[in-house]
């Protein structure tokens, strides 16, 4: 059942607007990590004795909550690279979606700056198949905060590591910075990925 995960490429080859090569490319190796530990947990789950299961301890559970963490921390950093490097001009589907939900993109960006100034790992503007609607979730950490009927279309990490290179303490200018780099082309073909 083991099934190895690999790395994607980094695509962003410069300096963003206002986020240096140099931040990104240490972020990025935080997200190899993830990669890295995700197969390590798997392959540990191959051979952990599960008959020693136990909702108080036990090597299972713990293997089984920190494969949620890591795969979590591949999967919203996948998102969060792949959506950056653009002009952070506003356009196209998700934009509209953005609009009909939040009633402005400025009612999105200032729910979303205030949701990344609260939050303690990340701000994920997801699309709730049940509630047909775009909402803004916060994370305090990879798994703890995703919503279940949900998928992620922008994932904004707001983890200091994210930013203390390039801004220090002021992870509002670092957000700002965000919304100036991203790639509304790729956030409208994830989006079209799930049918929307």
């Amino acid at each position: 059942m083991k099934k190895e995960i690999t790395s994607r490429p980094l695509e962003i080859i410069a300096d963003l607007n206002g986020i240096s090569l140099k931040s990104i490319t240490e972020h990025f190796k935080l997200y190899e990590g993830y990669v890295k530990k995700t197969n390590e947990i798997r392959n540990k789950l191959e051979t952990v004795d599960k008959s020693l299961a136990n909702a108080a301890y036990s090597e299972i559970g713990e293997l089984k909550r920190q494969e949620s963490f890591a795969l979590d921390g591949v999967k919203l950093h996948e998102i969060y690279f792949g959506i950056l490097g653009g002009d952070g001009k506003v356009a196209g589907r998700m934009a509209e979606m953005i609009i009909r939900d939040f009633g402005s993109i400025e009612n999105w960006i200032a729910d979303m700056t205030a949701s990344g100034l609260s939050a303690r790992g990340w701000v994920i503007t997801s699309y709730d198949f049940a509630e047909k609607i775009v909402r803004n979730y916060s994370a305090d950490a990879h798994n703890v905060g995703i919503i279940a009927g949900t998928v992620p279309l922008i994932a904004l990490d707001v983890y200091e590591h994210a930013y203390f290179m390039d801004y220090g303490v002021n992870r509002k200018g670092y957000i700002e910075a965000f919304f100036k780099n991203l790639n509304w082309q790729k956030i409208d073909a994830i989006a079209k990925e799930y049918g929307l």
